[in-house]
């Protein structure tokens, strides 16, 4: 009987340490995840214009009636290359200059603070059970990962608006980009969208385990640590 207790002991040891090992890299790929979502929400790197002159509408995003668009545009803000200068425009406050993209900019926006929601649970492991802390940040992120995805399912709708065919051609039209190409930042979405599935997998798994660590009749009191109940 003591050399199973023994075996136990040792059994749970050697897993708390690896739980905490991967706990620490669970940790650190949240903060990177949190740092990618800003990126992904500020950065106007969506869509690649091409090098083609064409035909704006008289509310389009460029000043002439006629110029040659090589740039890119992201949710909020269109960046125009024109003689050796990038200019951009747009604001995340008015989410212009093309308003078709709201919703998928109120999406990602969702996504950014439920991502940056289970970093901040990150500092409940001191005051609460680390099962509990983990389920939390489990949810942020799975409804994080559902967020983005609706926001890249619904960004490309937006393709045909006066704005975007004026940047990428008459053939531009929903879900069709006629002759810009997707860009990086579109891309760094959808991995997003994969990063957080993973990251909230990984949450519930850690989650799970330090609840089967726990034996009945356990609590946590306010300070933080595990102690047996009375």
């Amino acid at each position: 009987m003591l050399a199973a207790r023994e075996a136990a002991a040792l059994y749970q040891t050697d897993f708390v340490r690896n739980a905490r090992a991967v706990g620490a890299l669970w940790a650190g790929c949240t903060l990177c995840f949190g740092i990618l979502e800003v990126v992904v929400l500020i950065q106007p790197a969506w869509v690649q214009t091409g090098a083609l002159t064409y035909q704006l509408p008289p509310s389009g995003v460029l000043p002439d009636p006629s110029v040659s668009a090589v740039g890119s545009f992201g949710l909020y803000q269109v960046c125009v290359e024109r003689d050796g200068a990038l200019k951009c425009e747009g604001s995340l406050v008015t989410l212009t200059p093309i308003p078709s993209f709201k919703a998928a900019s109120v999406f990602v926006l969702m996504a950014l603070v439920l991502v940056m929601g289970s970093v901040a649970s990150l500092g409940l492991f001191w005051a609460c059970s680390p099962g509990t802390v983990y389920k939390v940040c489990a949810w942020q992120q799975l409804s994080a990962a559902t967020c983005q995805a609706l926001g890249c399912l619904v960004f490309p709708d937006g393709w045909g608006a006066p704005e975007v065919r004026a940047l990428c051609g008459p053939r531009a039209r929903s879900y069709a980009l006629g002759t810009c190409t997707i860009h990086w930042a579109f891309t760094l979405a959808l991995l997003g969208i994969a990063d957080a599935l993973v990251l909230a997998t990984l949450a519930f798994v850690l989650g799970n385990r330090q609840d089967a660590l726990l034996p009945a009749g356990y609590a946590p009191p306010p300070g933080g640590r595990v102690q047996a109940a009375a």
